[in-house]
């Protein structure tokens, strides 16, 4: 189908202008839809927000101060009701020592409209912090860890610079998933 006058729009390209000069900007058609249903977007329940916490292991993990927000991705673990994972030390660490409250986000993404993702809000606890009675809840962890990273804390540990365990409660978990529209038949 060729796009009329009015099914082009114009978008910016990679502005290389300099101070001044106009922004560039190409026509992109807007091809009609064959099909004008929209895909579906609907919440996960908390089981299935596990699942996909359970099936993934990279996430970002996000903690403010002051007015900043940051965003870090890291690798993890989710074993009973908790995240687990690694960092270095530095300022995120100093971050979570006044303000524990962070949020976590993992996705598994098929394309454009075939997504799920699930967001955790929670407290982020360091090992050290751990009372005894714990402990085992900890080894549990680093066990799951070093299922996804073998040498996780040992002599063959490919990143160890992450000397720092931390894990994450699930306080608050929201998912949502969008399928694409169903085909016409």
């Amino acid at each position: 189908m060729r796009a009329t006058r009015r099914d082009v729009c114009r978008l910016p390209v990679h502005d290389t202008r300099k101070r001044g000069e106009s922004v560039m900007t190409r026509p992109v058609a807007i091809i009609p839809h064959m099909s004008q249903q929209a895909p579906v977007i609907r919440a996960l329940d908390r089981a299935a927000c596990e699942a996909l916490l359970a099936r993934g292991n990279v996430g970002r993990v996000a903690f403010a101060t002051h007015q900043r927000v940051d965003i870090e991705p890291l690798h993890y673990a989710f074993l009973d009701g908790w995240i687990y994972g690694r960092t270095s030390p530095g300022s995120k660490l100093d971050v979570v020592a006044h303000s524990h409250w962070v949020a976590f986000e993992a996705d598994e993404v098929a394309g454009v409209f075939d997504w799920r993702s699930v967001v955790v809000h929670g407290a982020w606890f360091g090992q050290h912090e751990a009372p005894p009675a714990e402990h085992a809840a900890w080894e549990r962890g680093l066990d799951a860890l070093r299922r996804l990273v073998p040498g996780t804390f040992t002599r063959n540990d490919p990143v160890p610079f992450r000397t720092v365990l931390f894990r994450i409660h699930l306080d608050e978990v929201t998912g949502r998933e969008c399928r694409p529209a169903p085909v016409p038949g």
